[in-house]
């Protein structure tokens, strides 16, 4: 622990050099201090520079508690995990967990080598049915892990977590299922999927899928998104990264509003479909 708290210190004396790494997470202006990090960030990897490096929401509430979230470059998300009495105190306590996080992940054992690697496949097989000769096999689920952490080589974990988002969120909408019904590999979906960020033209695919869902078994988008709020707060109360479950809520949001907007929303279009294309379907 003493090891991680100096690497911590070591961290925000380079991307901080002005702060004093003793007294980061006591000081009020940690909101600042996060902008400040990522835009450090930014500029050490000569990206340009947005107006809103960090982007904060809060929930519309008449009273406590409230809630914050806020969501870092790459897409990463946090909440407020104490009970706030206020906007700004959510907003503080959002913007404290995001920091701490943001510093962790700059840790050397954060970030994605040959032993982590290793460890990780090993840990997978333990959980599963798997054997370590699956990690060889691309058909297989520990063979497609193994094959994504290999793809992201010298990543962080943050980094990690926004692609395997996606996945998550593929898995979740059953699309990794079709896909998987039209032949295609899980190299061929990862390598696939790895070219894509996760925008507003992939929300607005899978919240058209869920709309299908909805006229095959009414009632299935209001449970959907009934579970989705209440892993929601689970996750922000444990204090963990939140964006599968956040992006679950916005999908299933959409779908509805969608629903009660236009009762005759249009089937999936050519472009929603060309995820079929890269098993040579047309």
């Amino acid at each position: 622990m003493d090891r991680t708290l100096e690497s911590l210190r070591h961290i925000i004396a380079q991307v901080l050099p002005h702060r004093d790494p003793a007294l980061v997470f006591k000081d009020l202006n940690v909101v600042s201090m996060l902008q400040e990090f990522w835009e450090s960030k930014q500029q050490q990897r000569a990206a340009s520079l947005n107006e809103s490096v960090v982007v904060y929401e809060s929930l519309p509430s008449p009273g406590p508690p409230f809630v914050s979230y806020v969501t870092l470059p790459g897409g990463s998300c946090f909440g407020n995990f104490q009970y706030c009495l206020s906007r700004a105190e959510a907003r503080r306590d959002a913007a404290k967990v995001a920091l701490i996080n943001s510093l962790f992940n700059e840790l050397p054992s954060r970030r994605i080598t040959k032993e982590f690697i290793m460890e990780s496949v090993q840990e997978a097989v333990s959980s599963t049915s798997g054997t370590l000769d699956d990690a060889d096999d691309p058909s297989t689920s520990i063979g497609a892990y193994h094959y994504m952490l290999e793809s992201n080589m010298g990543k962080t974990m943050l980094e990690f977590q926004e692609l395997m988002t996606i996945f998550q969120l593929l898995h979740w909408n059953g699309s990794l299922k079709a896909l998987r019904e039209t032949k295609c590999s899980r190299q061929e979906v990862i390598s696939y999927y790895s070219q894509y960020s996760l925008d507003e033209k992939m929300r607005s695919h899978m919240a058209l899928d869920w709309i299908m869902k909805e006229r095959e078994s009414p009632g299935i988008l209001s449970q959907e998104l009934r579970m989705a709020l209440r892993e929601l707060e689970e996750a922000r109360k444990a204090g963990q990264e939140l964006r599968f479950y956040k992006e679950k809520k916005e999908i299933l949001s959409l779908a509805l509003t969608q629903i009660y907007s236009d009762p005759d929303t249009s089937s999936p279009s050519d472009d929603q479909l060309s995820l079929t294309a890269l098993c040579g379907y047309h």
